[in-house]
């Protein structure tokens, strides 16, 4: 019988240290939709008059909440297809450069051990230079410090031909370093990743959801000065604190390896 080669041995290492981590993530967000369901049945609780109460509180009086910033895309139509092997990410770190407006240039690493299923898509997309040409749709300045790029349709509602699942590598304490790239989704839907990712130019609180958190895939390693110089220090258009970026921001260029 044939004796595996130690590139094989460390392969398949990755791979079930990758299945130990997601068995973790499952089981937590499971524990999560647990609780959110518990503290349900404990508002029902109340009873009507105390949920009345609340109601009329939150919703015209002078509780009313500000609205809350999310790194979602919308969702779409787009026709699902099989999207790329998470085996295509090698297990390893990708490193390339994205050049913004072709005068910023962000240095960037992505971790395919742990996220691998992202870190496929985004290489295939990137070899086949899907992304070249296309806009950061969206700059938000409060709640959360992000900028989201990888729309075809740059309004949100785009992607390839493939959407997956489920999310890989999130915060436990939902907290996003500065730096970080993440895969945008739509709330609630943990199998709705496609092209759109944010990039977190500040350290951002984005709250899990029922699906729980967002993929990591990677991080800027250097040029994050230079873009928020450029474009994150005009805002978004018209001054409000989620919207499409003052500055037209556009991907002029990745490459990777």
């Amino acid at each position: 019988m044939a004796t595996a080669s130690p590139k094989d041995r460390e392969a398949q290492d990755r791979l079930r240290r990758y299945q130990a981590r997601q068995t973790v993530h499952e089981t937590k967000t499971r524990r999560r939709r647990r609780d959110n369901l518990v503290a349900v049945l404990a508002i029902v609780v109340v009873g009507a008059l105390a949920a009345t109460a609340q109601i009329v509180y939150f919703t015209v009086g002078p509780g009313t909440p500000e609205p809350v910033a999310s790194a979602s895309p919308e969702p779409s139509e787009t026709p699902l297809a099989e999207a790329p092997e998470p085996a295509l990410s090698e297990f390893r770190t990708w490193s390339g450069t994205m050049t913004v407006n072709e005068s910023i240039a962000l240095d960037y690493e992505l971790d395919g051990l742990a996220a691998p299923q992202a870190v496929a898509s985004f290489v295939t997309l990137v070899q086949s230079g899907f992304y070249d040409g296309l806009s950061c749709h969206r700059l938000t300045t409060e709640g959360i410090f992000v900028l989201q790029c990888g729309d075809p349709n740059g309004d949100g509602t785009g992607g390839p031909d493939w959407r997956f699942g489920p999310i890989e590598n999130p915060p436990l304490d939902d907290v996003y370093d500065t730096g970080v790239i993440a895969m945008a989704r739509q709330g609630g839907d943990g199998s709705s990743m496609g092209s759109q990712f944010f990039i977190v130019y500040d350290e951002s609180v984005i709250p899990s959801d029922a699906a729980g958190g967002y993929t990591i895939m990677g991080r800027i390693t250097s040029g994050l000065d230079a873009l928020i110089t450029e474009v994150v220090s005009a805002g978004a258009e018209g001054g409000a604190p989620d919207g499409a970026p003052a500055v037209a921001t556009t991907l002029t260029g990745i490459t990777i390896q």
